[in-house]
């Protein structure tokens, strides 16, 4: 899995690509907005628009992620869901806690 990190009108974006699975991907993921969250970043938004699979410890990954930036006075949004990880958090209804995106634009004007 691969993760670019950019900026653009203050918000840091995180594209993620690949799989967000146990072990590498959920891991890597967590290392990215570790690193965001500790430089700073307050307005971080995940594009997930190239990730091929999620499963429970990356969903888990994604809600942690959530609370770190949260408990640290920042928001988290995500952008691009493929149709998988949109139906992961539609019936884990996790979807009521993310603000969720198909317009980088608009994403970013959100925040």
């Amino acid at each position: 899995m691969k993760i670019e990190k950019r900026e653009r009108e203050g918000v840091t974006i995180l594209a993620v690509e690949g799989k967000i699975t146990i072990g590498k991907g959920d891991v890597a993921l967590r290392d990215a907005v570790h690193e965001a969250v500790g430089g700073g970043a307050g307005k971080i938004l995940i594009d997930l628009g190239r990730v091929q699979t999620i499963d429970s410890s990356g969903v888990g990954e994604l809600v942690s992620a959530f609370t770190t930036v949260r408990n640290r006075g920042g928001r988290l949004k995500l952008l691009n869901l493929p149709a998988k990880v949109n139906d992961i958090l539609q019936i884990t209804q996790l979807i009521t806690v993310f603000e969720t995106f198909d317009n980088e634009s608009e994403a970013i004007a959100s925040f």
